[in-house]
């Protein structure tokens, strides 16, 4: 008996150990945490980390809500943002796996009377899959409302009856495109015969035992949910809320992320239900399309897109992640399918600190990873280089550029001189700003106006992205909001255009 004794205190002693020592392998990591949400202003991190099917890691620091003076934990709701986009795609392939959905059908054969418009190109070749690799021909969108303004949010159907235009040929370019997965959510409720949130819900995250996940504000979640904050203010940030809840509009914990990081790495925990196969989920991190180099040069080795993944190698790993950010929201979800590893990260206020904290934590676990060295992601000055005009692009274009109201006439020069003239509709003409002509794209900024209600009264820019085809120049009118002093994000929402040659080129 006192050898049994023993024997069960060694025993004890040693899972103490074990215990310790986990812990106190990210000593040095929490200590960068705490100093970083002094030296950042920012109001909370959680962390949760699984390594080859076992939970390694999960804790909260600082406040969830400071005037609440609620703790952020593992469980506490984070509005995650892009990173809501490989959940939706997984919802997709639940329906894929019932047989429901051809990931290689035309998406407007799921979708209702609201349909994709082709402007370029053919709709039918807009599928399922380029929409949820971001390769539909669908531009960049992303439309923000705060509860405390006036403006209200589109139904999605309206969304995408006024942004859902495709504007380069599927399968031409990578574009990443909130409104795709706008279109998906749309999808997942017309087969599933479902709300989003609730489909999501029954057929996502309950049987993965993501209880404290839901498409928006879940009702009955205030208690665990963090409130946001302006990064120049460090005041709250109104309630907000976005057009395209499948592209960024899912709240989770990074207990509940860590868990859907696991079923995608086919841990097979045993209180979680198989909602697809092991070959679905490999087709998710499978490539469909090619990221451009300018996607981020803080991800550049990130090179390709699955199914609402990330695809990439660095440091001699194979990485699958996504990562989030709107105001007040930063996430990470990183995986690294060959060494069983999941790591999640997120925080109620914009910074590059969950992504500095989830290399340290990697750090930890994979001898060969490394640390970015440009965390901020700054910006070096635009040089100043003179264009040479093309002479396939010499001489008057005129056409339209297309608003939800309707067209306006756009007009552009380019002159021998270098120099772009822009006019649209009855306003001056202008000069274009840092024009550039590469790989068949003509891209430039422009000082004018759109006049659209969904700009609203806002100061925007206007970059224009355009492709030539033989004697037409047509692509997307991107309108960008500013923050200006309010230090709130606006509207950055595409419009069609298309300019021909016109005889008296020269």
């Amino acid at each position: 008996m006192t050898r049994m004794r023993q024997a069960g205190a060694l025993a004890f002693c040693l899972l103490g150990s074990l215990a310790a020592s986990a812990a106190n392998r990210f000593d040095d990591v929490r200590t960068f945490i705490r100093s970083g949400l002094v030296e950042y202003s920012v109001p909370s991190i959680t962390v949760a980390v699984a390594h080859n099917g076992e939970v390694v890691w999960e804790e909260g620091f600082g406040w969830a809500d400071r005037e609440k003076r609620m703790p952020a934990t593992a469980h506490t709701a984070y509005l995650i943002a892009s990173v809501s986009k490989p959940l939706t795609a997984t919802g997709i392939m639940t329906l894929v796996q019932a047989g429901k959905i051809d990931l290689d059908a035309p998406a407007n054969n799921y979708l209702g009377a609201a349909k994709l418009r082709a402007r370029v190109g053919d709709a039918k070749d807009a599928t399922v899959r380029r929409l949820a690799s971001h390769s539909s021909g669908l531009p960049t969108h992303n439309n923000l409302f705060y509860a405390d303004e006036p403006t209200k949010p589109l139904s999605r159907e309206d969304a995408i009856l006024r942004y859902g235009n495709i504007v380069t040929p599927p399968g031409e370019h990578f574009v990443y495109s909130n409104i795709g997965f706008g279109t998906l959510e749309s999808i997942v409720e017309h087969v599933s015969g479902l709300s989003f949130a609730d489909y999501m819900r029954h057929a996502v995250f309950l049987p993965l035992g993501m209880t404290n996940t839901t498409v928006g504000p879940g009702p009955g979640m205030e208690a665990i949910t963090a409130a946001r904050y302006f990064t120049r203010t460090s005041q709250p940030i109104p309630a907000l809320t976005i057009d395209t809840l499948g592209a960024g509009g899912v709240f989770s914990s990074a207990h509940d992320l860590m868990r859907f990081g696991q079923f995608q790495l086919k841990a097979h925990l045993r209180d979680q239900k198989a909602i697809m196969s092991d070959a679905r989920i490999d087709e998710m991190h499978s490539p469909v399309a090619r990221v451009g180099a300018g996607f981020s040069r803080a991800r550049a080795h990130t090179s390709n897109y699955g199914l609402g993944f990330n695809l990439g190698e660095r440091n001699g790993y194979r990485v699958v992640s996504h990562s989030g950010g709107l105001p007040g929201v930063s996430a990470q979800l990183r995986m690294v399918p060959d060494e069983g590893l999941v790591i999640v990260v997120l925080s109620n206020y914009s910074s590059s600190l969950t992504e500095q904290v989830a290399d340290r934590i990697a750090m930890k676990l994979l001898p060969k990873w490394r640390l970015e060295k440009d965390y901020g992601y700054p910006s070096p000055p635009t040089p100043v280089v003179k264009f040479d005009t093309p002479r396939e692009l010499l001489g008057h274009w005129q056409g339209e550029l297309s608003t939800p109201e309707g067209n306006k006439p756009l007009e552009l020069r380019f002159l021998p001189s270098g120099e772009v003239h822009v006019r649209l509709d009855d306003q001056l003409v202008m000069l274009a700003n840092q024009p550039k002509f590469q790989d068949g794209e003509f891209s430039c900024e422009l000082p004018i106006r759109i006049d659209t209600p969904d700009l609203g009264p806002h100061e925007y820019s206007v970059g224009l992205s355009l492709h030539l085809r033989g004697e037409t120049l047509n692509g997307a009118a991107l309108a960008s909001g500013r923050a200006g002093a309010s230090v709130r994000q606006r509207p950055a929402l595409s419009y069609w255009v298309e300019v021909k040659r016109q005889a008296d080129a020269s």
